[in-house]
């Protein structure tokens, strides 16, 4: 599987060139990028790197979050020529007979949305695993959203995948938020219906005949001026969840286009998950800290 390249050749000529950049200060490698290529759209950038296009001191590197110090040189190819046998890996936490978990990285979907052929987390890590003659099947426990990075569980069976389910509501989902303003109080609880709308593809929050129950819990690790890192815990699992109710109470999550606004990367960090493997009461913990583009929205 590779990265494919989805370009827009008619801005202004820059993709038939290849840019040259050297770091001034020590950053991370997303950040630099949108700094440095003015003119140039997050997502294009994104692309850009997710298809083998940049190198650091001459290493292809496709990490956002790749650490940058002074002197080191970046490169923009125009293309990425060559890098066909070159297959994306995801760093894998955990791994049996029934379950992989994975760290996704920000910007990546968790699954294949069947309208293009844009690389997903469930493509890729199926890639991965298999082997010549013996292909592994996946299947979703969970998603997480494309620009949230963190734990992403896989079953390798529908029947593990229905047995997990049936636990859900038992499951421990802890997330790392980075917010706009300071909440006061520093902790709390949302406990707001949430409903989306399929036309703008956003969840209203309030009472509504097609609301679904919804409840999260946050609390105040620290604040850096006008941003504050929370963690929350969810009591339901409803899509956009977190960005939703935390907007609605006045601080959106950073870099939340759809419920904020834009940023170079969204803060929002799925930190832990915790459940019960089926069959046994044994707890399965699997947890992966904070990358360091989220943590540097916090200083930003």
């Amino acid at each position: 599987m590779t990265w494919p390249g989805q370009f827009n050749f008619d801005f202004m000529g820059f993709l038939l060139l290849s840019d040259r950049l050297t770091v001034n200060s020590n950053t991370t490698l997303l950040p630099f990028l949108i700094a440095k290529l003015q003119g140039w759209s997050r997502s294009t950038i994104k692309q850009r790197l997710k298809s083998g296009c940049v190198n650091v001191n001459g290493e292809q590197v496709t990490q956002h979050d790749r650490g940058l110090v002074t002197g080191d040189q970046v490169v923009v190819e125009a293309s990425a020529r060559g890098v066909s046998s070159v297959r994306p890996r995801l760093d894998i936490l955990y791994e049996d007979r029934d379950l992989v978990a994975i760290n996704k990285p920000a910007g990546l979907l968790s699954v294949g949305t069947g309208k293009d052929d844009e690389p997903h987390a469930l493509g890729i890590l199926r890639d991965q695993l298999s082997r010549r003659n013996k292909p592994v099947r996946l299947w979703p426990v969970h998603r997480i959203d494309r620009d949230t990075s963190g734990v992403l569980l896989f079953a390798t069976s529908v029947e593990i995948r229905e047995a997990v389910m049936k636990g859900w509501q038992a499951a421990e989902k802890t997330y790392l938020a980075i917010v706009e303003g300071c909440p006061q109080p520093p902790a709390g609880t949302i406990d707001q219906p949430l409903r989306m709308d399929p036309v703008i593809y956003q969840m209203h929050v309030g009472p509504h005949p097609d609301a679904g129950r919804a409840v999260t819990h946050f609390t105040t690790e620290r604040s850096v001026g006008q941003r504050t890192l929370l963690r929350v815990t969810l009591e339901t699992g409803r899509q956009h969840q977190i960005r939703a109710h935390l907007a609605w109470l006045g601080y959106p999550v950073t870099g939340d286009q759809r419920y904020g606004t834009e940023g170079p990367r969204m803060g929002l960090h799925a930190l832990r998950l915790s459940i019960i493997k089926p069959g046994t009461d044994k707890p399965l913990v699997f947890e992966t800290r904070a990358p360091a583009d989220f943590l540097a929205l916090l200083h930003s």
